[in-house]
């Protein structure tokens, strides 16, 4: 296996990253799925990942606390700020230092941009960007890429539409910043006052095709290979009657899959409002569930990666 690229290193943005990045976590992924319990119960015995989410989460915070738990090391952390010293007053930087002393590595969520990359200044240990404002959703982005590379069995050729919010999904730049790498083309399906950032996007526009949508068109549907939902996010919205007039835009239901290609793979970060019929859940093209679960074995090898020069 090829050296480790992740030892000891910061998962802020996923443009710090790149192809061999990848390829080496994805095989470390594949390694890690393949080791008996003890022996993988070993790698991270005695290693404690700490948590703060300053807004809710639970796949996130769920899959990590998970993998965690299956390479043998446990978590602390804040769930809920409301009953931390955080609703005493205390600063941003003295629960990062709090929290750094009792960790080998610390996974954050935070509603402020810049947030992660400023507790990297002030953590002696490894941080993890579990979701920072409108920015970036790191990890989710690697677990994205990695189910497409499973399913699909290649990523270069790919016709991938990305569906919902794409101003302020943040799992949507990551994402889109992590294809940039690969040769594909990217369909961007969203409402006008949902449109992508374009000064978010500018730096990578000539790396990678990029077509903007408003409808999931027939014509559209017949080309993708991928279709990638968003939640549009009401609690993002600073008018409610806003959100009113775009929910349910979007659905991904069964007369959308008799229009696109019989193999389309439907993907979602989850959690999921009306953007996906629950009808569907249960065809071959549904695949956000296992997505969910590929996140839980990409997590424990990044872990694994993090905390040892030689996860094996």
């Amino acid at each position: 296996m090829a050296k480790n690229r992740f030892f000891n290193r910061n998962v802020v943005s996923i443009r710090d990253f790149n192809l061999d990045d990848f390829a080496y976590l994805f095989d470390v992924t594949d390694k890690i799925q393949t080791l008996k319990s003890k022996e993988r119960g070993e790698i991270a015995k005695g290693l404690i990942l700490g948590y703060i989410f300053y807004e809710y989460s639970t796949r996130t915070r769920l899959s990590f606390e998970s993998a965690m738990s299956s390479i043998g090391g446990r978590s602390l952390g804040i769930s809920d700020v409301d009953s931390s010293s955080i609703m005493k007053g205390e600063s941003y930087a003295d629960t990062i230092k709090t929290i750094s002393l009792y960790s080998d590595v610390i996974l954050i969520r935070h509603p402020s941009d810049g947030s992660s990359r400023y507790a990297c200044e002030i953590s002696q240990k490894p941080v993890i960007n579990g979701g920072s404002g409108s920015e970036e959703h790191p990890t989710q982005a690697m677990l994205d890429i990695y189910t497409i590379f499973k399913e699909k069995k290649k990523i270069d050729g790919l016709s991938i539409g990305i569906v919902g919010d794409l101003k302020y999904g943040r799992t949507v730049y990551s994402l889109i910043y992590a294809l940039s790498n690969y040769n594909v083309d990217i369909h961007l399906v969203s409402p006008a006052v949902l449109k992508i950032r374009n000064e978010s996007i500018y730096d990578i526009s000539h790396k990678v095709n990029m077509r903007q949508h408003v409808e999931l068109s027939d014509e559209l549907l017949e080309k993708l290979d991928i279709i990638y939902v968003t939640r549009i996010q009401r609690e993002r919205f600073p008018d409610l009657q806003e959100y009113n007039k775009i929910q349910g835009l979007y659905t991904i239901d069964e007369n959308v899959l008799k229009k696109s290609k019989p193999d389309v793979s439907i993907l979602h970060p989850l959690p999921r409002v009306d953007e996906i019929s629950p009808s569907i859940d249960n065809t071959a093209n549904a695949l956000y569930f296992k997505q969910a679960a590929y996140g839980k074995e990409l997590r424990a090898a990044l872990l694994s990666s993090l905390l040892h020069e030689d996860p094996f």
